[in-house]
């Protein structure tokens, strides 16, 4: 597996499935070594079997990004078995769905914990690996990609508590930009609209048939098209900075 990223080790979380599924297998076939994390030990021994029939190394990590302890410990075991990290993308998300008033709490707890702590774990212990992957050949820049959501530029009702994690990842991501860019660790948002993956089905029966009823007539995005995005962006030139990209189904209003 020769490419722009031959060389180089990437982190991927929320790997076991959808886009960060999508996402190890396009970044593996750009050459990147990759250490893949999510709860769901067997989804990813099968994901990096995969990756290593093609070729291509994987490490996986059973990890509950939550967890500030297993977070780093992802970390550390990616740099010491795979020797470097040059790009991270935090994919690992719960979105939980349905009007405040009717909401159980500790469902805003499981989306804050995952969608914002988890990141907020990961890239603090990664940091300073990037930091020295960035003043290191092959490519002098390293990347942080973190997965947002059309909900994290606009918000929708029955979404309160979803939409504002999203809203988190977005100023997050803004902000820590503008604090390590000129080390050349950019620091990229991805935005996607409606992607069919497994995320709805995490909600409870009677949402799973509205956002099946409101997505009904679209051809809604895939995995691979938002790994796609997350390819284009890391494989930019190291003076090429792609801080924002907001991807949706062609039809969606």
């Amino acid at each position: 597996m020769a490419g722009v990223l031959e060389g180089t080790v990437a982190l991927i979380t929320g790997a076991s499935s959808g886009i960060g599924e999508a996402c190890a297998l396009t970044l593996a076939e750009q050459g990147a070594a990759l250490a893949l994390a999510a709860r769901r030990v067997e989804r990813l021994e099968a994901l990096a079997d995969k990756v290593r029939d093609a070729g291509g190394t994987a490490l996986v990590l059973e990890a509950d990004i939550s967890s500030e302890e297993q977070a780093r410990a992802a970390v550390d075991r990616t740099v010491s078995e795979l020797g470097r990290l040059d790009t991270l993308v935090n994919n690992a998300g719960l979105m939980l769905l349905g009007p405040v008033a009717l909401a159980e709490p500790t469902e805003w707890r499981r989306m804050v914990d995952i969608n914002l702590v988890g990141l907020f774990n990961t890239s603090h212990a990664a940091l300073p690996h990037l930091v020295h992957a960035a003043e290191q050949q092959p490519r002098r820049v390293a990347d942080l990609v973190n997965i947002g959501s059309l909900a994290g530029r606009f918000a929708f009702g029955a979404s309160a508590v979803y939409c504002a994690t999203k809203f988190g990842v977005g100023a997050y991501s803004e902000a820590l930009r503008q604090e390590v860019a000129t080390r050349h660790v950019r620091v990229s948002v991805v935005e996607p609209g409606s992607v069919d993956t497994e995320l709805r089905t995490h909600n409870r029966p009677e949402v799973q048939e509205q956002l099946g009823a409101r997505f009904s007539g679209i051809e809604r995005l895939q995995g691979a098209d938002v790994a796609d995005a997350v390819s284009y962006i890391v494989t930019r030139p190291r003076h090429i900075a792609v801080s924002e990209l907001l991807i949706r189904p062609t039809e969606q209003v």
